[in-house]
């Protein structure tokens, strides 16, 4: 059994974050000595682990309660809804790296198109450019 503060550092996180999570109801807290701290068990900081690592991976607190209770009460679940929120998650990914690479082309442009040198930047092209892509995305939400 672990006190609070042997749990944080084992899981790496800090008390707070488990008090948190124990309000989330995340984590229970069942056990207390008798003078009355709180008692963490291996499963407590298997599931304290398994959170973090979900939070690594990017689910939200909701997804990670859910997969917890998946997890906890595996015969009334199915992989299917595991799978539903991995694949949710995969799907957000998937998402902000196309964003990412759009975004990347877009400043890989703008830095080839400029010289880098010294002078002055009354005629920076990527200013000229950044400029010009304002007024085109004002004219779009115009039309």
């Amino acid at each position: 059994m672990f006190k609070i503060g042997q749990l944080a550092n084992l899981a790496d996180v800090t008390i707070d974050t488990i008090r948190y999570y124990e309000k989330q109801g995340m984590i229970d807290h069942n056990v207390r000595t008798a003078g009355g701290y709180r008692l963490y068990s291996d499963q407590d900081l298997q599931r304290l682990r398994f959170i973090r690592y979900a939070k690594q991976l990017g689910f939200t607190l909701e997804m990670i309660a859910k997969l917890l209770s998946i997890r906890i009460d595996p015969e009334h679940h199915t992989c299917k809804e595991s799978k539903y929120i991995v694949d949710t998650r995969l799907n957000d990914v998937e998402n902000q790296l196309a964003e990412l690479t759009r975004i990347c082309g877009s400043l890989k442009r703008l830095s080839d198109a400029c010289c880098g040198a010294a002078h002055s930047s009354n005629y920076c092209s990527i200013l000229e450019a950044l400029e010009q892509g304002a007024r085109d995305e004002k004219c779009e939400k115009d039309h």
